[in-house]
């Protein structure tokens, strides 16, 4: 099949990076948000905006990474990448040359650091608390490649990273989610020795349900009496 007229081929050797995001990659971070919500069905859930995006993620006063909502972005560069001590998180080199790619959103997704660099996916994650093993860990919230991408080994680049960090930092476990039709990615997962557990449930407020509580500090208490 031709690539789209639009479209901008990689080939031969093109260099990856998985780096801490800054308040400049928000609106390919929003972006890649929704491209995950149409694929997994669930844009009527979309609210998210930059504003949001820019407040939650990066305060001011910024927070160390990892200890609290952490966003990476993944980079790619038909170029060599210089290693950021401050920023890079994991790197690795892909050789394209018996499969080029062909990328119709390059130009949309190019990277806030420039070098002809496009942005094709992120992950959120942020530490959780073990009570069973007396220790935190890191939850990671989304993980995503765009299309085009995906195949590349980049999503066990990006998993592999945060896991990683999480030993690093002594950490007791890495967890996530994944919607029950997914099989390839629960295939995946398994595949990287994820253990998927079937007997637990995800309990959820928000909107009208979470709202409601507000100010109801008082009867909470009273409920325990």
């Amino acid at each position: 099949m031709a690539a789209p007229a639009n479209a901008t081929t990689f080939s031969g050797e093109v260099w990856a990076e998985l780096r801490l995001a800054d308040a400049g990659d928000v609106p390919h971070i929003h972006a890649l948000i929704h491209q995950m919500a149409e694929f997994e069905l669930l844009t009527d859930l979309f609210a998210a905006t930059h504003e949001l995006l820019t407040s939650t993620l990066f305060p001011s006063p910024p927070r160390p990474p990892f200890t609290s909502f952490t966003a990476l972005i993944l980079d790619l560069s038909p170029s060599p990448l210089p290693v950021s001590a401050d920023s890079t998180i994991a790197s690795r080199r892909l050789d394209l040359s018996a499969s080029p790619l062909a990328d119709p959103e390059a130009a949309a997704f190019a990277s806030p650091s420039g070098g002809g660099r496009v942005s094709a996916g992120f992950v959120i994650c942020f530490p959780n608390y073990s009570t069973f093993l007396s220790k935190p860990g890191l939850y990671v919230e989304d993980i995503f490649v765009r299309a085009p991408w995906r195949r590349r080994g980049l999503g066990r680049m990006m998993l592999s990273a945060v896991a990683c960090k999480a030993a690093e930092l002594g950490m007791g476990r890495v967890e996530w989610c994944v919607l029950d039709w997914n099989k390839n990615a629960i295939d995946f997962y398994e595949g990287m020795g994820a253990e998927v557990l079937p007997q637990w449930r995800i309990c959820r407020l928000t909107g009208a349900a979470l709202d409601k509580y507000k100010g109801n500090q008082e009867e909470g208490s009273k409920a325990t009496e």
